[in-house]
């Protein structure tokens, strides 16, 4: 099992630009995909991308936000750009296989972070 925590969250005004990251503590397979997911509130977490054995960028921010992982500290990060209030949300970090967007298919999350964006 891996631990994840995310860090970085925070308030930006809109169409400014903010990364968050997730430090993985654990090892992590080769076979298996790490993942961003925000929830709204009221809402179902919903996948934001996902990078390993597959990668996969949700449409709603593609062109706006990018996924990469530091494999020699073990760091997945989410670049966010030309944010917009709609994408205020709870944002978490997950690991798991490759094989759905849902968040049933990840087994490990962290805590998650808050991000703010003001009009």
């Amino acid at each position: 099992q891996l631990e994840l925590v995310e860090s970085g969250g925070g308030s930006v005004q809109a169409g400014g630009s903010l990364n968050i990251s997730c430090k993985i503590s654990g090892k992590i397979t080769n076979s298996g995909c790490l993942a961003w997911f925000r929830q709204f509130p009221g809402k179902a977490r919903e996948m934001v991308g996902m990078i390993g054995g597959i990668a996969h960028i949700a449409e709603s921010v593609r062109g706006r936000f990018s996924i990469s992982r530091d494999p020699a500290d073990n760091v997945l990060n989410l670049r966010m750009t030309r944010l917009s209030p709609e994408d205020t949300a709870m944002y978490y970090c997950a690991a798991g296989g490759c094989t759905t967007i849902s968040p049933e298919g990840f087994r490990d999350w962290g805590q998650g972070t808050q991000v703010t964006v003001s009009s």
